[in-house]
């Protein structure tokens, strides 16, 4: 028997949207083997895709760091319906060439979408081939979220939280069509079994010592800022800095004179192993990054939030008492040092609210859900 093809869309603006793609892809191989054969595809990498707009997807970064303000009131204008209308003709003008091939070469039995500029494209092609292949989407963020993530052509819409779930019943998607189940991570989350002083010994740490995972990216702005107050707090901790592929600062981390015990890195391929380590974790407020964060049962302290777009990320974490957020040095000192006082028993609540919201298993119910919908294909 043929395996069922599964055709999952992503884009490479930021890292979440296809870091959410290949822990689904990963999740399909887990599941079903053989009879599954998931393939990850950015269709703004099309050849009909202009130059121009294809080379914005290394720029977006760069543009959201060094523009916060016009980004912000960009991500809030195109939630304004007239605007998000045009957006989608817009969209599918631009993606229906490439889609349509991109459909061709692949025959898939089903389509994964973790990115909603794909989802109006899909709806005219179908509506213009006469062709209807099953669709399913994933809201990548937690809270703030953008009606061009709601298009009916989606069989089954997954979202993370009830807020989100609200946000698709308002924009009219029928109740039985909208799932709650998370943003989906990599399986290899719940592979790491191992006690954390074993965990901690492998990477060269203390088994003992409190260990703070910092994470950043070339988005985050103010990441040698807190590593700073890290290290001249006194605190009895030791680091784990990964600079997500920024090597201005990773640059900067090598030069740096440290006083607590230190692992840096730029790009790692073993997150889930340093969440593992760690009692709780310094980022930004990425629906993925928190997402992951979480479903360790790791508390997050938030140092750069994007205005509009990662605003639900934070105040999920917050409103569940999972984590803070600090966006200056000294409001990070004095977070820092309440979690830890008395024995670090708000520290151990903050874990404990992680553990009840983190979803581990959202990978595996979403491929569940999505891969009876390929039924309808045999």
């Amino acid at each position: 028997m043929q395996p069922k093809q599964i055709l999952i869309l992503t884009t490479d603006m930021g890292f979440g949207h296809r870091s959410t793609a290949n822990a689904l892809a990963a999740a399909f191989e887990a599941q079903y083997g053989e009879a599954a054969h998931a393939e990850v595809v950015n269709a703004f990498d099309h050849k009909s895709i202009p130059n121009i707009v294809r080379d914005q997807q290394a720029e977006y970064d760069r543009r959201v760091r060094e523009s916060p303000q016009l980004y912000q009131a960009s991500y809030q204008a195109l939630d304004w319906s007239v605007s998000t209308s045009l957006v989608e003709i817009g969209l599918t003008a631009l993606l229906f060439q490439a889609m349509s091939d991109i459909l061709k070469q692949t025959s898939p039995d089903l389509i994964v979408v973790t990115h909603p500029m794909y989802l109006e494209p899909l709806n005219t092609i179908f509506r213009v081939t006469n062709r209807k292949i099953p669709v399913v989407t994933i809201v990548t963020d937690l809270g703030t979220v953008q009606k061009i993530w709601f298009n009916a052509v989606s069989n089954i819409t997954f979202v993370p939280t009830e807020r989100v779930y609200d946000l698709a019943i308002q924009e009219k998607l029928p109740a039985s069509t909208v799932k709650i189940t998370g943003i989906p991570v990599h399986p290899q989350i719940n592979n790491e079994k191992r006690p954390v002083a074993e965990i901690r010994s492998s990477l060269g740490l203390d088994p003992e010592r409190l260990t703070v995972l910092v994470v950043g990216s070339s988005r985050v702005s103010n990441l040698t800022d807190a590593v700073r107050v890290l290290n001249h707090s006194s605190l009895p901790v030791q680091l784990i800095i990964v600079a997500g592929g920024d090597d201005v600062v990773y640059a900067a981390l090598q030069e740096m004179e440290w006083h607590v015990p230190t692992l840096t890195y730029n790009l790692v391929q073993n997150m889930p192993t340093l969440m593992h380590a760690s009692d709780f974790i310094v980022c930004k407020a990425g629906g993925l990054i928190v997402t992951e964060s979480l479903a360790c049962g790791l508390p997050v302290l938030l140092i750069d939030v994007i205005e509009g777009q990662e605003t639900g990320n934070a105040e999920f974490v917050v409103n569940n008492e999972a984590g803070e957020v600090a966006r200056k040095p000294l409001e990070m000192l004095e977070t820092l040092f309440h979690w830890v006082h008395g024995d670090g028993k708000r520290l151990q609540i903050l874990a404990e609210n992680a553990r009840k919201v983190g979803r581990p298993h959202a990978a595996n119910e979403i491929c569940e859900q999505a891969w009876a919908l390929t039924a309808t294909q045999s």
